[in-house]
């Protein structure tokens, strides 16, 4: 599914999904970079991120993949 990550000017990493139209803030992340690993949003989504690297400008649109419940 495609996700824009986006970081505001608070400094807080959000994700978008456009088709839900859902935006939720970035509450944890597997790698300490945020790419090739796993984050969770505040509504519990866990969503795996492709590698990219650590200094890839926001914002950004991936394709990202939902991990089951």
């Amino acid at each position: 599914m495609k996700v824009m990550l986006r970081k505001d000017a608070k400094g807080i990493l959000s994700a978008y999904i456009p088709k839900k139209d859902l935006e939720e803030p970035i509450v944890s992340m597997e790698q300490a970079d945020m790419w090739g690993g796993i984050v969770t949003l505040a509504n519990g989504w866990r969503l795996e991120l492709p590698a990219m690297a650590a200094e890839t400008a926001l914002p950004i649109t991936v394709e990202a993949r939902r991990m089951g419940e």
